[in-house]
């Protein structure tokens, strides 16, 4: 049963590509923007992938809930989980999704490197980030009094899916378990015969943490509730014009008056360079939409690099 779909991210990838035509921006700063917006779609393609095959297995189920891009925030702690499912026998599932442009290597240490054409880049492991969004999951799960019934905190399974197509290199077993590892299109199978591997015990103590199909589905949406969904607009402070750019801005000129009439007193105009490129009005410091934030971004010679609300805009007509 589906409770929560992805997030849509288009203002997140249109914010990245509008940036990059900015003339206040240094080389440095575009590279990064290509690279974060590389970065978001492989991401976002490889989420969609995995809850394909996920969305298919599950569909028809009835003992599980599935929960996609789950953001949650505890204590200052945040989790980002790519995928949650909960069985009706007390499992929770923490899948992670991972779409790497190369080849995947791990060593008997359980460090990860990615192999890009013959160059070699060491990469965090997905294993050991899904352990930390575990431990924020038990203190939101434990406030929530979502607890099994014999034990306090569910039991966890860590799963990393990869592309269908990518090549995995696999450390010998006995020095570190890869198992965890596998490929979106082969979780069906993973699942069944994580099924079939429960031993006896484990089963029996399972029967007896059962819970119905309504209280997984009421589990479900307390922590879609819990979601908190991160800010898209939101920008590195290195991404912040340079100040050489940034001042730059300057206050627009009184319009001149016929001889006859007194000059008019200019509009005072409080321009505060460091808010530029935030979707907060350089004059009043009022909170603006992201159509006016990219309005004046687009016409950037006329506000200076900077951006207005709708009314202070006038200011520069």
């Amino acid at each position: 049963m589906l409770i929560k779909s992805a997030d849509d991210k288009t203002k997140r990838l249109a914010l990245l590509e509008d940036l990059q035509k900015s003339s206040y921006l240094d080389a440095q700063q575009k590279k990064w923007l290509r690279e974060e917006l590389q970065r978001h779609k492989k991401g976002i393609q490889g989420e969609r992938e995995s809850a394909y095959y996920l969305d298919n297995h599950f569909k028809d189920g009835v003992n599980h809930v599935l929960l996609h891009d789950l953001r949650l925030v505890v204590d200052g702690e945040v989790a980002q989980i790519d995928h949650l499912v909960i069985g009706r026998l007390g499992y929770f599932f923490l899948i992670e999704t991972k779409n790497y442009a190369g080849n995947l290597e791990i060593n008997a240490h359980g460090e990860f490197t990615v192999n890009y054409d013959g160059d070699l880049y060491g990469i965090p492991s997905p294993l050991e980030q899904s352990r930390r969004h575990e431990r924020v999951l038990f203190k939101l799960l434990e406030r929530l009094e979502i607890t099994g019934r014999l034990d306090k905190q569910p039991d966890i399974h860590h799963v990393v899916m990869m592309h269908p197509k990518a090549v995995i290199r696999r450390p010998d077993p006995k020095a570190f378990d890869t198992s965890f590892l596998i490929k979106a299109d082969q979780f069906p199978s993973w699942h069944k015969k994580f099924g079939d591997d429960i031993g006896t015990a484990t089963v029996l103590k399972a029967l007896l943490n059962m819970r119905s199909q309504d209280t997984i589905k009421e589990w479900g949406e307390k922590l879609k509730r819990q979601h908190r969904p991160a800010d898209l607009l939101a920008l590195p402070e290195f991404m912040q014009p340079k100040p050489q750019l940034a001042a730059t801005a300057q206050a627009p000129k009184a319009p001149v008056q016929a001889p006859a009439v007194a000059p008019a007193t200019p509009v005072p105009i409080e321009v505060d360079t460091s808010l530029a490129k935030k979707l907060i009005c350089a004059h009043c410091h009022g909170k603006i939409s992201f159509p006016e934030g990219k309005f004046c971004w687009n016409n950037a010679k006329r506000f200076g690099g900077l951006q207005y609300c709708r009314e202070h805009q006038g200011l520069f007509a």
